[in-house]
């Protein structure tokens, strides 16, 4: 009878472990996070790759730069947006949570995952190339650090404006929010770039800065995304004023109706 009653006591332990380890909450906040880690790595590796490259053999050219950190963005939200969000950017992830969009639990392990990929991506294109001081990847303030402060609080209140935008009102077009994000990231280097770097985004900035130990202005990144992106999600959500439908708001739009009559 002790002998049953161990066995059955040590099945129920096994069982309880099985199911915790298995859960399907457990099991889907890993591959989000796993997400978070490749999509920022790929998006460091080819954004900040294209800054390095064109450093070193001048291949690439600014407007290229640009090009490609539009692209990067746009192709990884398409490759894994429907299994994290595509977030890359503990900013997005902090003001999605402030405005109920995203979970607090689960910020911490995204901003871990984002720092991860930035760190991995940085160390892998500082080992690939012939990396100095003078081809430094990552962003350094051109001017007064204010200046900078400014650029990065601007861009990054449109990155997340138009985010919020195209991936929280269900009112939109969500197919087209990777082109439009993208093309935002792409807008905002060329305008951003020569000042800032155009971060809008701190694991952009920390993961090289770490790499080469180069912090020239490192606080510059990581109030002005803040600042501006949390802007950016007040802005949009201030002049959101409804979570109806579009088809539900011309469904009884007054005009539509009186159409309808005649």
């Amino acid at each position: 009878m002790g002998k049953e009653a161990g066995e059955s006591s040590k099945g129920a332990t096994d069982v309880r472990i099985g199911d915790c380890c298995t859960s399907p909450e457990v099991v889907s906040l890993t591959q989000k996070v796993l997400a978070e880690v490749i999509g920022t790595y790929f998006v460091i590796f080819a954004g900040c790759g294209s800054v390095a490259v064109n450093k070193i053999y001048g291949s690439v050219s600014f407007p290229g730069i640009c090009v490609v950190w539009g692209l990067i963005v746009m192709v990884m939200i398409y490759s894994v947006g429907h299994i994290s969000g595509a977030h890359f950017n503990p900013a997005v992830t902090v003001t999605f949570a402030i405005f109920r969009h995203f979970p607090y639990t689960q910020v911490p392990l995204y901003i871990v995952a984002q720092l991860l990929g930035s760190i991995l991506a940085s160390g892998t294109l500082y080992l690939l190339f012939d990396v100095d001081s003078k081809s430094f990847f990552g962003t350094v303030p051109t001017g007064p650090h204010v200046r900078s402060l400014v650029v990065e609080i601007i861009i990054s209140f449109l990155l997340m404006f138009v985010v919020s935008g195209v991936a929280t009102d269900n009112r939109a077009t969500g197919e087209l929010a990777g082109i439009a994000i993208g093309m935002t990231i792409l807008l905002n280097v060329f305008v951003g770039g020569p000042v800032s770097g155009a971060s809008m985004n701190p694991a952009r900035t920390l993961g090289p800065a770490i790499t080469m130990h180069v912090y020239n202005g490192l606080w510059v990144y990581i109030v002005g995304p803040f600042v501006g992106t949390i802007l950016g999600g007040f802005a949009y959500n201030l002049i959101r004023q409804t979570d109806k439908s579009l088809g539900e708001l011309t469904k009884s739009a007054s005009f539509l109706r009186s159409k309808a009559e005649v």
